[in-house]
């Protein structure tokens, strides 16, 4: 089959984008998908996304991480919201469809807003997090972002047996002020260090508010390898989170095409 794709990345998270409007790769298998998301014999990305046309709402956003398995992917969302603009989407304000329900967006100029989930469920283990934002999140603060190999320390609780069943993504955060955090993510799926986490970016803001009892309309600035993010958010009491927003870029690096 001959894939015609773009390579598209949001603060170092890189996707395969493929325009599935008219559904001529329905029929891609997750062996081929695997190959593409392959760094040594394919594309190479962190994973592939599908934008399917939908009936109710404006296209639909279908994410695989690279190992063929789905979930909701933040950067990915708002990397799909730019690719959408080039496939003749109206992107200025839109409504698509991800595997964890609607999500409404907007692109200025490079910077996309993506609207997440509301979230009420804040579980505390041993003073770590486990929030769910589209995708689970597992979050521990320490002091330096260095203490803690992330890696090593992912693998441990995504393989452990509360979570190894489902897996779990892994956070690392290091708070530098009130209004700045910095974040390293292992990330199931990929099953490793990954530049950047929309998903889990949002999680550790909201971590951080419900750890400092943030209360009301606040927006937090996340440094993460591949660059800068921003969450927005309103913590109507504790653990109680809507109006929540992941602004970033989304930019486009190459096209081209394979053969699978």
């Amino acid at each position: 089959m001959k894939i015609l794709f773009s390579k598209y990345q949001g603060t170092g998270n890189d996707f395969v984008m493929l325009d599935n409007l008219n559904g001529q790769y329905n029929t891609l298998t997750i062996p081929q998908i695997q190959q593409i998301c392959n760094r040594r014999f394919g594309v190479g990305s962190d994973g592939l996304i599908k934008i399917n046309s939908h009936k109710s709402s404006d296209f639909e956003v279908e994410y695989f991480n690279s190992d063929g398995s789905k979930s909701f992917c933040g950067n990915g969302a708002r990397c799909s919201v730019a690719f959408a603009e080039t496939l003749g989407l109206n992107v200025l304000n839109t409504t698509f469809l991800g595997i964890d329900g609607l999500h409404n967006a907007s692109k200025n100029e490079n910077f996309i807003s993506l609207e997440m989930g509301d979230v009420s469920d804040v579980k505390i283990v041993n003073d770590d997090y486990v929030i769910y934002t589209g995708s689970p999140h597992y979050i521990r603060f320490i002091k330096s972002i260095n203490e803690l190999d992330v890696v090593q320390f992912g693998k441990e609780i995504r393989y452990s047996d509360d979570f190894k069943k489902d897996g779990i993504n892994v956070n690392l955060v290091e708070v530098i002020n009130s209004n700045n955090l910095i974040v390293n993510t292992y990330e199931r799926g990929v099953e490793d260090e990954t530049l950047s986490c929309g998903t889990g970016v949002t999680a550790c803001v909201l971590a951080y508010a419900h750890q400092t009892n943030l209360i009301g309309d606040h927006k937090v600035s996340v440094k993460v390898k591949g660059g800068d993010l921003q969450v927005s958010f309103l913590q109507e009491s504790l653990g109680i989170f809507k109006n929540i927003y992941l602004i970033g870029p989304g930019e486009f690096v190459f096209s081209g095409e394979i053969n699978v």
